[in-house]
């Protein structure tokens, strides 16, 4: 199904990332046997320069698809520009992932630096698409400075616990009804994501429940049919919830036949 970022039209509403794999094998059929179009990786966690950061890079490339560098592991706008600079270089891409990260315990977002940096690469011309937790204010100051595509958190990085609080993200769909909404982080079994197309958000991006499942490959053809079906309930319109019982086949007006003698 579909998916249009940033001007370019994705197939998939699946993004994957490359980290935490248990051999670059495993990476690669997985991130194909998600159906995904674009994959993130880091410049400051896997060095291109390095021989094997070298392997590795060339193994992302062979895949042939979208590359959404990151700015994994910075904790304030200066670093995270820095390494977009670089990322753009070595990787010949404007589109950036925007991590500044503000605490190391639940790897929770810098609001402040956040939405600094966001503006700061906005202005230099990249297509930033900012991990952010749930919050709709922050959310909103995003976009407003010219994110299109905004990233909230189901939950901390790598924690698996799914979708935390439905309501701020119901509500964050609610109120950017433009804006081009991805989950990022959090996502521990396809029925999350489910949920989460569900509700009406354009994406799901995981990295940690297809790599580290007993069979990657395996979860990732499971996680793309989960997207893929919550994106098609929420645009057939799911049925409203009711607080009383209905009958599915009603007796009203239905005829009964009567034995006669």
């Amino acid at each position: 199904m579909a998916l249009t970022i940033y001007g370019q039209q994705l197939s998939s509403r699946l993004l994957i990332g490359s980290a935490l794999y248990p051999s670059p094998d495993v990476m690669s059929k997985a991130i194909l046997a998600s159906g995904s179009d674009v994959v993130t990786l880091s410049l400051k966690r896997q060095n291109p320069s390095a021989q094997a950061g070298a392997e590795f890079w060339q193994q992302i490339q062979r895949l042939g698809l979208t590359l959404l560098p990151n700015t994994a592991g910075c904790k304030n706008a200066e670093e995270a520009y820095t390494l977009a600079q670089m990322s753009r270089e070595i990787f010949q891409t404007d589109w950036i992932k925007l991590e500044v990260i503000g605490d190391d315990y639940n790897l929770q977002p810098d609001a402040i630096e956040l939405l600094k940096s966001a503006e700061q690469l906005v202005n230099a011309g990249f297509k930033v698409l900012p991990y952010c937790t749930d919050d709709l204010v922050l959310c909103q100051r995003l976009y407003d400075v010219g994110c299109e595509v905004i990233m909230p958190w189901a939950s901390p990085i790598g924690t698996g616990k799914g979708l935390m609080n439905p309501y701020n993200l119901e509500t964050i769909r609610l109120r950017l009804p433009e804006a081009t909404l991805i989950i990022d982080a959090g996502i521990g079994k396809p029925s999350d994501a489910c949920l989460a197309m569900e509700m009406g958000f354009d994406g799901v991006l995981l990295n940690s429940a297809v790599a580290l499942a007993d069979n990657p490959i395996v979860m990732a053809k499971a996680f793309a049919q989960a997207v893929n079906a919550g994106a098609e309930a929420y645009m057939a319109g799911i049925m409203p919830e009711r607080q009383t019982a209905q009958p599915s086949t009603p007796t009203l007006d239905t005829p009964f036949w009567h034995q006669t003698e």
